[in-house]
């Protein structure tokens, strides 16, 4: 049976690609270097709502910050130092490290308003949309 991916030009070598799925049934799969955010991002008259999923996280591992128009979503998992004297470890799925989505919005967000949770792996974002400055006038002279 194949396998579905996604096609991400600039995260591999397709030539590397290539050589690896040739030895496929020799032998395991690695598995990608760091964590993947996907992202839901839809839009109400008032407010943006936003849905990543970052699993295997601990909240205080996450980082969300709206500047203007511009959210960043960030995520850095680490590894515990794992020491046993009983043996060594054959195969490790869980890593480490560091994931980054940024994205710009039409209208710039109320930061003082916008909502975050996180549970089960999934963050939930509520931006509120600024109100609309008001338009002045200039009379020309």
């Amino acid at each position: 049976m194949s396998e579905l991916r996604l096609l991400d030009p600039f995260l591999r070598d397709p030539f590397d690609d290539t050589l690896r799925s040739l030895m496929r049934p020799w032998r395991m799969s690695a598995v990608d270097g760091a964590p993947r955010m996907r992202v839901d991002l839809s839009e109400r008259d008032d407010h943006y709502l936003v849905k990543a999923d970052i699993p295997g996280m601990r909240k205080e591992d996450i980082d969300v910050r709206i500047d203007g128009h511009v959210v960043t979503l960030s995520a850095q998992s680490k590894s515990e130092k794992e020491e046993r004297d009983d043996g060594r470890v054959l195969f490790k799925e869980r890593q480490e490290g560091y994931a980054s989505r940024s994205f710009a919005l039409d209208c710039p967000v109320d930061e003082a308003r916008a909502d975050a949770r996180y549970e089960d792996g999934i963050l939930n974002l509520k931006l509120p949309k600024k109100a609309a400055g008001s338009t002045k006038r200039v009379s020309i002279q």
